[in-house]
């Protein structure tokens, strides 16, 4: 398997098989995939926390992160802020709703 070390290598798809086929042949290189993962800054405000999970769940979760050549706590706190999104989404629209509702009412 090729490690591909510059973004510029991995070509444009013209589909989905395009690329599987590529990806079965390449994976990206250690140090590319850390670099493009962006550094904290003092303005981002990242606090450290300690958070306990099930010895289990934490394998699988690792299973899962090195699979898409992620370090498990950035995909962990991936994961956290697409939830936080649906989940702020998902309260604006009812929000939304409820407001309608309420003026139709009037």
């Amino acid at each position: 398997m090729r490690a591909i070390a510059k973004w510029e290598e991995v070509p444009i798809f013209d589909s989905e098989e395009a690329e599987a086929d590529f990806w079965a042949e390449n994976k990206p290189d250690l140090r590319l995939m850390e670099g493009s993962v962006a550094a904290p800054t003092e303005a981002s405000g990242s606090v450290a926390i300690s958070l306990r999970i099930d010895a289990r769940m934490l394998a699988r979760i690792k299973r899962v992160a090195q699979s898409r050549y992620l370090n498990y706590q950035s995909m962990i706190k991936q994961w956290l802020s697409e939830r936080l999104e649906n989940e702020l989404r998902e309260r604006g629209g009812r929000r939304q709703n409820e407001e309608g509702r309420m003026q139709n009412e009037e």
